[in-house]
């Protein structure tokens, strides 16, 4: 019997979709909201964790309140919407998700932005046809991506997670990937920082183009 091809799972925001100054532009802006200093880019990937309050707690010193966390939620999806417009994927993804399909191998995007506004955004850059699945985040904010990688392999055709790699900017990305019994490659071009990436024991790469060629050699 013929075995499962290679497949990727494609994180969406800060990998595939480059638009880590349009985030921290609305971190810094929710952050504002409730008087919190605004982050640098390096400082902003020291920090960074998901889910997103643990980042905050890493930030305040402890957990935000009800209130805050809706107050800062709100002004960052408002501030992000604002400036999305402007994002665009990252460099080269278009040819590497073409050649990666050209192969006869699948991919998917497994993210946690809400669903209702990924499907739309990833038709709009002309890519849809490309994955075998687009899945977003259909719950509240602030969760893990552990919790949807299983249900989403699950519910994939031929796709066996040892021979499927997770490619992401996150150790969330790491821990779903090691979760669901699959492979991971980081990329440092989104929202951590290299020395937090590489202490998960994941490969690190500085280029989706490195990060695919890595998924081929984990997935062989």
């Amino acid at each position: 019997m013929r075995k499962p091809a290679a497949h990727i799972v494609w994180d969406w925001n800060g990998t595939l979709f480059h638009d880590t100054d349009a985030v921290l532009a609305a971190t810094n802006a929710a952050f504002a909201e409730i008087g919190l200093p605004a982050l640098t880019l390096d400082r902003y990937r020291e920090l960074y964790r998901v889910p997103v309050p643990l980042f905050y707690e890493r930030l305040m010193g402890r957990r935000p309140t009800e209130a805050e966390w809706l107050v800062m939620d709100a002004a960052f999806q408002r501030h992000y919407t604002e400036r999305r417009a402007g994002c665009g994927l990252a460099d080269g993804a278009e040819a590497l998700l073409e050649t990666w399909q050209a192969a006869g191998r699948s991919q998917s995007i497994l993210s946690l932005f809400g669903h209702d506004e990924l499907i739309p955004l990833v038709r709009g850059l002309g890519i849809a046809a490309r994955f075998v699945r687009v899945e977003g985040r259909t719950g509240p904010p602030g969760g893990s991506k552990s919790a949807h990688m299983a249900r989403h392999l699950a519910a994939l055709e031929r796709v066996d997670p040892g021979r499927t790699v997770v490619i992401g900017d996150a150790v969330d990305d790491a821990v779903a990937a090691r979760d669901a019994g699959a492979h991971a490659v980081l990329y440092t071009g989104g929202s951590h920082s290299r020395g937090s990436l590489a202490a998960t024991g994941a490969p690190v790469v500085d280029s989706l183009a490195e990060a695919v060629q890595v998924a081929e050699e984990l997935a062989a």
